[in-house]
């Protein structure tokens, strides 16, 4: 029943802060026109759109995990580059509703964030390894690290009244949006309160270096020839998959 609750929960979440951007963006639009100009492209806003698209990376990847094809993984990609948390919040809205009522029952977040033809095709080809994707997201944290410094030095703090312009402001909505939807996977991953609010709150205030950070220390507890994938999911349910996963290899070898 709980479980049910919180994937009734997540869908009202997701769905209303899909609404909040979409509010967001026409209102900004409407009082400060388009953004693709150059006045607006200041240090700090510069800074702020590099950490908001790393974070639009690592969701990314998910995306295309998680999608069938790569056709509809790369659509859904382009849709997230183009407009940000609307696109991630509508995904994750699309796939909570996809959810079986017995997936809900169990663990609607374990299944939300499952390939959903389960295994068999990525057993066959698998996109990333276990060490390039530490590489990635080392280099992603470091890169985002150098900017945020860089910025500092160059440009003076960041809170600054006349850095908040409305582009600005709807930028760090968007960006927080996707700092929601990371932070619930944190929560998922993380096996007390404590470790998951000091995560969340890292995230709040270092944005993708955190997410960086987090991900290259969550896949430092897998091993190199492990599935990357594995990486998404909480220990217990990480275990029922790599048994599956040598069960899988074991059937191969018998054949």
């Amino acid at each position: 029943m709980a479980n049910s609750v919180l994937a009734l929960c997540l869908k009202s979440l997701f769905s209303a802060l899909g609404c909040v951007m979409v509010a967001t963006l026409i209102y900004t639009i409407s009082i400060d026109g388009l953004p693709f100009r150059k006045d607006l492209l200041t240090p700090w806003m510069a800074a702020t759109l590099i950490d908001f698209y790393i974070n639009i990376l690592a969701i990314g990847v998910w995306v295309l995990y998680k999608e069938g094809n790569w056709v509809s993984g790369i659509l859904w990609s382009v849709l997230l580059v183009c407009f940000g948390s609307i696109t991630t919040c509508g995904y994750i809205v699309l796939q909570l509703f996809k959810l079986s009522p017995e997936d809900s029952l169990q663990d609607p977040i374990h299944f939300l964030l499952l390939h959903d033809k389960t295994k068999n095709e990525l057993r066959k080809k698998r996109m990333f390894s276990v060490v390039s994707a530490r590489v990635l997201f080392s280099i992603l944290g470091c890169v985002m690290l150098g900017t945020l410094l860089y910025t500092l030095v160059t440009d003076g703090s960041p809170f600054r009244k006349e850095l908040f312009t409305p582009w600005m402001t709807a930028t760090l909505i968007d960006f927080y949006i996707n700092v929601t939807v990371i932070s619930v996977w944190v929560v998922y991953k993380e096996t007390s309160w404590t470790s998951a609010i000091v995560w969340i709150v890292l995230l709040v205030c270092f944005g993708s270096t955190t997410t960086c950070v987090y991900i290259v220390r969550q896949l430092f507890y897998l091993g190199s020839e492990d599935p990357v994938y594995l990486v998404l999911f909480g220990s217990s349910n990480r275990a029922e998959n790599m048994y599956e996963e040598i069960i899988h290899q074991d059937s191969n070898t018998r054949v």
